[in-house]
């Protein structure tokens, strides 16, 4: 009987004790997707670029977040091949077993992989395999036996306000600036603040456009998913930002990128986390103090001053009130710090 290996085959291997499975009539080996290298058959690849279109038309995943999947499932893939013996075909999916995705987790196990990293490739393996039985590609119950390793219950670090004010005085100075020019400094502390007073995420802050920062009290921001949110601005933070536009020497159009390099481009993240590095040596700050950390400065702050979580919620843009919950215990935790140092009875 002919087989079938087009993007639609269902074929299911027999199998013994182990993977035997080989697909035929290989014609796509080495494949770039996203950057990413896959050895696979043409029907397998044309199902990985479909996923990560998915990804990011339909699921509306942020750039980073799609790369970041297909270099997982890439990495799977890099086992699957040595440990079927060739390229990935939809057979060799199909047929995959328990024991065998046990084996990809005791591989990543033995490479000291972070469990978190783990957790998350364990996460895109069952997205995938979920994307490739509703299109009616693969089947395979097997994928449902995958537990992600317990991961420690993480607790937000944020800087204390007077670490927080500290920072944001040393950037206005031009502190976290490696390039001396003072339309930088004003830049940097532009998007520091943004961090801290408003709540943003990073790559938030930096996918500002021109039009989005005109100086009203409240600003209206992408976050993840492509999801839109109105954050109030404080006047502090609106000049900051009116200070760089002026001082920048560069076109800022309204439909152009807001925060800019030396080149007229838009500013990486790399730039902003590289001059928060500089800041916590010159100001001896913990290792936790990134700019994610000032993000957990606002909401922590916040919290202290009486601020109530479903408000933080929204300006932080959490699907969760799960997530925003965590800042209560670093409130907590505060608390008790303030109270064992103070109290007199506190050490008896």
């Amino acid at each position: 009987m002919e087989k079938d290996w087009t993007i639609n085959s269902r074929l299911i291997p027999k199998r013994g004790n182990a993977i035997t499975a080989k697909a035929p009539n290989l014609s796509t080996l080495g494949t770039k997707i996203g950057g990413t290298t896959f050895v696979a058959d043409d029907a397998v690849i044309d199902a990985v670029k479909a996923w990560r279109r998915w990804l990011a038309d339909e699921r509306r995943s942020s750039s980073h977040t799609v790369s970041a999947y297909v270099r997982d499932l890439s990495a799977f893939f890099a086992f699957l091949k040595v440990h079927l013996g060739g390229p990935v075909s939809f057979a060799g999916l199909e047929g995959l077993r328990a024991a065998d995705f046990r084996s990809y987790l005791a591989r990543r196990a033995a490479e000291n992989r972070a469990k978190t990293s783990t957790a998350r490739a364990v996460s895109v393996l069952r997205g995938f395999f979920r994307y490739l039985e509703r299109e009616e590609l693969v089947s395979n119950g097997a994928v449902t036996s995958l537990r992600s390793p317990r991961l420690p219950h993480a607790v937000p670090r944020p800087l204390t306000t007077s670490q927080a004010s500290t920072v944001m005085a040393a950037a206005g100075g031009g502190a976290a600036s490696a390039n001396a020019q003072p339309w930088i400094a004003k830049r940097d502390a532009a998007v520091l603040l943004l961090l801290y007073g408003c709540g943003l995420r990073i790559g938030e802050a930096l996918g500002l456009d021109g039009r989005d920062a005109d100086g009203a009290d409240v600003m209206l921001v992408r976050g993840k998913g492509g999801k839109e949110r109105g954050v109030p601005v404080l006047p502090l933070v609106n000049r900051a930002i009116a200070d760089y536009r002026a001082a920048c020497p560069l076109t800022l159009e309204a439909s152009g990128p807001l925060f800019v390099g030396t080149r007229g481009g838009r500013l990486g993240a790399r730039v902003i986390q590289s001059g928060m590095a500089r800041l916590r040596r010159s100001l001896g700050l913990p290792p936790s103090a990134t700019p994610h950390a000032l993000r957990h400065s606002f909401a922590t702050h916040l919290l202290a001053d009486g601020g109530d979580l479903r408000s933080i919620q929204e300006l932080l843009g959490h699907a969760s009130l799960t997530t925003t919950q965590r800042y209560t215990e670093v409130d907590e935790a505060s608390l008790m710090a303030t109270y064992n140092a103070a109290h007199p009875r506190a050490r008896q």
